[in-house]
C-alpha cells in the first residue's frame, strides 16, 4: 500500500473511531438512568448492519485492512449500543422491537448478503463489485437523516439540533476517506465519502448561518439555566436524536 494513502487511511480510522464512539454520553445517560426513556433503536441498528457490510468489504478487498479494522471497531461499538438498548429498554415493547430489528438486520440482512455474495459469485472483482454497491447504496439511503436536520434548523432557526463538533468530524470524515477513496481509485467508497463530505460542508454553512440567531441563542439560555431545551441537545450531540433526526444517523464512517 502506498505511504501517503496508508497514512490518509490512518487519519481517516481515528475521525471514524471518534464518529463511532459519539454516542458514549447517551449511553451513559441511558445506563444511570436504567431506561432507553424515548430514544430510538433504528439509528444504531442500521449503522450496525452498515458497519458490518463495510467490514466485509473491507476483508473481501485486497488491500482494505484500514477499511476492516475501523469497521470491525464499528460494529463491536454499535452491537454494545444495541445490546445495552435491549437490556435497558423503556418498555417490554422496546425490547421486542429492537430484538427483531437487530435479528432482521443485523444479522438476517448481513447474512443474506455474505451468503449470496460468498456462494454464488465465484469471481472475486465481481464479488467486491456487488458488496461495494450495496454498501454505497446504503450509505446513500442513509443520508436522509442529514438532510432532514438541515430541514429542521433552517425551519427552526436554531442549531440546536445539530451541534458544531458533530457535524465538523463528520465533515472531516467524508472528506478523508473520499480522499483516500481517489487514491485508491474506489468509486464505491467515493460516492458515499464524496456526498458525505458534500453534506457536512453544507451542515457547516447552515451552522455558521445561524448560529448566532435569536433562536439559537434562547436555546442556550435555557440550557444554561437547567431548562428543558438542554436534552434535544444532549441527544442530538451524542449522534442519535431525541425526537428530531441527528446528522450521524447517515453517517459513513469508512
Amino acid at each position: 500500500m502506498d505511504s501517503t494513502l496508508f497514512i490518509i487511511g490512518i487519519i481517516g480510522n481515528i475521525i471514524s473511531v471518534l464518529v463511532f464512539i459519539s454516542p458514549v454520553k447517551t449511553f451513559w445517560r441511558i445506563v444511570r438512568s436504567g431506561s432507553t426513556e424515548e430514544f430510538e433503536p433504528a439509528p444504531y441498528v442500521f449503522t450496525l448492519l452498515n458497519a458490518l457490510l463495510w467490514l466485509y468489504y473491507g476483508l473481501t478487498k485486497p488491500d482494505g485492512l484500514l477499511i476492516a479494522t475501523v469497521n470491525g471497531f464499528g460494529a463491536a461499538m454499535e452491537a454494545i449500543y444495541v445490546i445495552l438498548f435491549i437490556v435497558y429498554a423503556a418498555d417490554q415493547a422496546t425490547r421486542v422491537k429492537t430484538a427483531k430489528l437487530a435479528t432482521a438486520l443485523g444479522v438476517g440482512g448481513f447474512g443474506v448478503v455474505f451468503a449470496a455474495t460468498t456462494f454464488a459469485i465465484r469471481e472475486l472483482d465481481l464479488r467486491i463489485m456487488v458488496i461495494g454497491m450495496i454498501c454505497a447504496c446504503l450509505n446513500v439511503l442513509m443520508y436522509g437523516s442529514p438532510l432532514a436536520a438541515m430541514k429542521t434548523v433552517i425551519n427552526t432557526k436554531s442549531v440546536e439540533f445539530m451541534p458544531f463538533f458533530l457535524s465538523f468530524f463528520l465533515f472531516l470524515n467524508g472528506g478523508v476517506w473520499a480522499t483516500y477513496a481517489v487514491l485508491d481509485r474506489d468509486i464505491f467508497l467515493g460516492i458515499p465519502n464524496g456526498i458525505g463530505f458534500v453534506l457536512g460542508s453544507i451542515q457547516l454553512i447552515i451552522y455558521a448561518i445561524f448560529m448566532n440567531s435569536k433562536a439559537s441563542q434562547s436555546s442556550r439560555e435555557t440550557a444554561e439555566d437547567g431548562g428543558q431545551a438542554s436534552e434535544p441537545f444532549l441527544a442530538s450531540n451524542d449522534g442519535y436524536g431525541q425526537g428530531e433526526p441527528s446528522s450521524s444517523h447517515g453517517r459513513c464512517t469508512v
